[in-house]
């Protein structure tokens, strides 16, 4: 005999009123009872019946999810994790990946009725696609966002506190020649983790190497660190702004007869998958992908299931962990820290 959400309210105990509740995501049911009722509804394998819960509510069941790319392990993980705890809570996920020069208006999740809400990660031109979200009053919320818009819902990471880290790693190791590989001037995550590196070169009174833009490929590393090679002209140490430029600068100083570190120490942004996997192993900043996707998750079903648009002051920004590992060493076997007493 099908199961209803009478046995489920019997096997777990509680009454109907609060298994619906459950059932339509409600924050008002105290965390043990909703555990009661999922907890029973496994046992009894009940599934509820989508789409007429959604017909119910005014709603679609479908949280929308807009990305430039998934060539990317970083936006992978961020990615995977929205998925699992929208499927928890008994959402679809619908992604487009889209082109930087893609219209808002051309995007199907961007219209009313397609989807309860849309995650933006790693948006470009993202004042476009406010407009349009607050034009037709859909939730939303950025993550990775690359404008500065305190009154936009966001999540996002301190970009220039890694950038600091990343540089002050490599002055505690004795470096003073550092250079730095930026990314796109279009992307905010670039332009605080250069002012990051700027910062921890100024504590110090020391003046950067250079700065060169690359374009977060290992191609751009690889032909700057092999401009740097055909020069002579090179640093003891690089902040490259994200991993995949750190692996061409790798390559390229590999084929030039340079070792990292025992040469030139080499660090990146972001802890991709290869990161771990290179020779020697990438010393890097680690961004939290899997908070980043929880939280973006739980305010933007606050916001939907609640009608309360989620608080933009203070922000929602996590802060990145510096990953030591074998591409960074002590310049020429330097016993003391930079500045140390």
């Amino acid at each position: 005999m099908k199961v209803n959400i009478f046995d489920v309210a019997k096997k777990s105990g509680l009454s109907v009123v609060t298994v619906s509740r459950v059932l339509n995501q409600s924050t008002t049911v105290r965390a043990k009872n909703r555990d009661k009722v999922l907890q029973a509804m496994k046992d009894l394998n009940y599934q509820p019946n989508a789409a007429a819960r959604s017909l119910a509510l005014g709603r679609t069941g479908i949280i929308g999810l807009t990305v430039t790319t998934l060539d990317d392990t970083f936006l992978d993980l961020v990615v995977k994790e929205i998925n699992d705890r929208l499927t928890e809570q008994g959402y679809f996920l619908a992604i487009s990946v889209y082109s930087p020069e893609e219209e808002a208006t051309h995007n199907p999740l961007f219209q009313e009725d397609r989807v309860d809400g849309l995650l933006l990660l790693s948006p470009i031109h993202e004042e476009v696609y406010v407009r349009e979200l607050e034009l037709k009053n859909i939730p939303y919320i950025m993550l990775d966002n690359q404008l500065v818009n305190p009154s936009v819902p966001s999540v996002t990471v301190n970009n220039r506190k890694g950038g600091y880290d990343a540089t002050r790693h490599l002055i505690d190791l004795g470096h003073r020649q550092i250079a730095h590989i930026s990314g796109p001037d279009l992307f905010l995550s670039s332009r605080e983790r250069e002012l990051g590196y700027r910062m921890a070169l100024e504590e110090f009174g020391l003046e950067p190497f250079c700065v060169e833009q690359g374009d977060f490929t290992v191609a751009s590393g690889y032909a700057i660190a092999s401009e740097w090679l055909r020069s002579g002209h090179l640093p003891t140490a690089v902040f490259a702004a994200d991993d995949h430029i750190a692996l061409g600068v790798i390559n390229a100083l590999h084929y030039g007869g340079v070792r990292v570190p025992q040469d030139i120490s080499v660090i990146g942004f972001d802890d991709q998958l290869i990161a771990s996997q290179l020779h020697p192993r990438l010393t890097t900043i680690r961004q939290p992908a899997e908070k980043i996707g929880r939280l973006g998750v739980e305010l933007l079903l606050n916001w939907i299931l609640e009608s309360t648009r989620p608080e933009t002051a203070p922000p929602h920004q996590f802060d990145p962990e510096l990953i030591i590992r074998e591409s960074t060493a002590r310049l020429n076997g330097q016993d003391q820290l930079l500045g140390a007493e």
